[in-house]
């Protein structure tokens, strides 16, 4: 057993952990964090995406021993008081998701993509969300949601007040 220390969504945890457990399955199993979905377990799909000290990581490619002592941030830590995060609340009103299996990790691949680029043409929106799958949408709505999003989260942007929800991305 190894030792892991970790911030989960703000909260410090501190966990022993086998040497080749890998993150997701933490996050998971261990913290509750059923959000973070678990596709191919071979970094195909990024349906497990998730922040790691900022940076987007597939989290069934990370052993829970690299994350120790980083920050993790999950698809249930980035709604603020209640308010969905502007990229979550651009997927919902942008229907950029059917039956919601990869939309967890696109949204935390969005997120990342904003970050480093806060108004991507759609070229460049689909080159920085091409390692995360949808088998079900031909991406068109997920394109519209993330300049949606980069629109509202521009400095100065209007801002519109987002519905109260869950987080989305639940079992």
């Amino acid at each position: 057993m190894a030792q892991v220390r970790v911030t989960v969504d703000g909260v410090n945890y501190a966990d022993d952990v086998e040497p080749r457990m890998l993150l997701v399955y933490y996050l998971r199993e261990r913290l509750g964090k059923t959000g973070t979905v678990v596709g191919c377990d071979t970094s195909n799909c990024g349906a497990c995406t998730v922040h790691l000290n900022g940076q987007s990581v597939k989290s069934c490619s990370v052993l829970a021993v690299q994350a120790d002592g980083g920050e993790v941030t999950t698809i249930e830590g980035i709604a603020r008081d209640g308010k969905l995060h502007p990229v979550q609340q651009a997927f919902h009103e942008n229907h950029a998701l059917q039956c919601g299996y990869c939309t967890p990790g696109m949204i935390m691949q969005a997120i990342d993509l904003l970050g480093d680029n806060p108004d991507p043409d759609e070229r460049e929106v689909r080159e920085g969300i091409e390692g995360n799958l949808c088998r079900c949408t031909g991406y068109q709505n997920i394109v519209r949601a993330v300049q949606a999003a980069a629109q509202k989260m521009k400095p100065g942007a209007q801002a519109d007040t987002p519905a109260t929800a869950s987080v989305a991305g639940g079992n």
